[in-house]
């Protein structure tokens, strides 16, 4: 008796052979008509996920001993995921009354899919630290202690601008660009140079941000469907889409999160050249080695991946780049 074959799954959706988030998010055009509730089943949770969905890893991809014991790496990846995950939290938390004011089903059902992906984010941040060894009993306070500076100075504003928009002023749209091109716009290339530089350390943190980063793709182009179309039957509503993007880059220049960035960084500096011998020629980027990275190199690098990705997007709408130019970038 044979297994049952899998069905195929989606190029985008394909744990393998997916893009890398950059690419996918520049270049690939999919909507909520693709994206709705029997995609997501299908081909996230029975497509991406298969084999990975409790940790977010493949059980053979293994989490290497030096990040379990005391060291700079360690601490890096703590700061990195304890961060990322209290604010794919609040993500989650956020997207709640885009579903309530979706205008159709199709977009009500893909915001309800995003809901899960965020909420599935945190839940593997947060278990990945109790693979290196933090106590699961106190592990959400031990995340809230870690990250109070960064709540007040990051994560707050973006939730009063953020609910301002789609609670009291109950705007779909405008909610929509803050999310995807505003908060995951900024983002996402973060979540890429993540994958990058821990996929040749630890294959379980890899596969984790690999995961994530399919999904953050997802999430983008969708996004970006849903706004060109309003825009293209709506051109009335191009200036208050502008006016949305521009006070979302004046937030984002209001908003130190360099800090909190280039410390984690000093401290992945550190530890990657205690692990040298591992990472050996592995490019971060084409033609650069992680080992001749600095800490300062990686922050332009995903600055520069953040203009290039919200210059394609808003051309695609029709819209100046020139919205989206930013002084600063959250890359938490």
């Amino acid at each position: 008796m044979t297994g049952t074959p899998q069905p195929a799954v989606a190029p985008e959706a394909d744990f393998d052979a997916a893009p890398g988030m950059l690419e996918g998010a520049m270049e690939l055009t999919i909507g909520p008509k693709e994206c709705n509730l029997a995609y997501w089943i299908t081909q996230v949770a029975q497509g991406t996920l298969r084999e990975r969905g409790v940790s977010g890893h493949h059980d053979d991809a293994e989490v290497p001993a030096f990040l379990t014991a005391p060291g700079p790496l360690r601490e890096a990846l703590v700061l990195e995921f304890g961060l990322r995950g209290l604010s794919e939290e609040i993500a989650t938390r956020l997207l709640a009354p885009y579903v309530a004011i979706a205008p159709g089903v199709l977009e009500m059902e893909f915001y309800a899919t995003q809901l899960l992906d965020e909420a599935r984010h945190a839940r593997v941040f947060r278990n990945h630290l109790v693979e290196l060894g933090m106590d699961e009993k106190t592990l959400l306070s031990d995340i809230d202690a870690m990250a109070v500076d960064f709540r007040r100075e990051v994560l707050e504003p973006v939730i009063d601008f953020t609910l301002d928009i789609v609670e009291k002023q109950r705007d779909f749209y405008g909610g929509v660009a803050v999310f995807a091109i505003v908060i995951e716009g900024v983002l996402a290339p973060a979540a890429e140079l993540s994958e990058r530089k821990w996929t040749p350390l630890s294959p379980a943190t890899g596969e984790i941000s690999r995961g994530t980063s399919i999904d953050e793709m997802r999430h983008l182009t969708v996004a970006n469907t849903i706004l060109r179309d309003h825009v293209r039957d709506n051109p009335a509503y191009k200036p208050r889409l502008l006016e949305i993007l521009r006070a979302g880059v004046e937030l984002w220049d209001s908003i130190d999160d360099r800090k909190f960035v280039l410390h984690r960084e000093e401290l992945f500096q550190q530890g990657m050249h205690e692990q040298a011998d591992l990472i050996g020629d592995y490019e971060i980027w084409p033609g650069t080695r992680l080992l001749d990275t600095t800490p300062a190199q990686r922050y332009a690098m995903a600055e520069q991946w953040t203009e290039k990705m919200a210059t394609a997007r808003l051309q695609e709408m029709g819209l100046p780049a020139e919205a989206m130019r930013l002084t600063s970038r959250a890359t938490a």
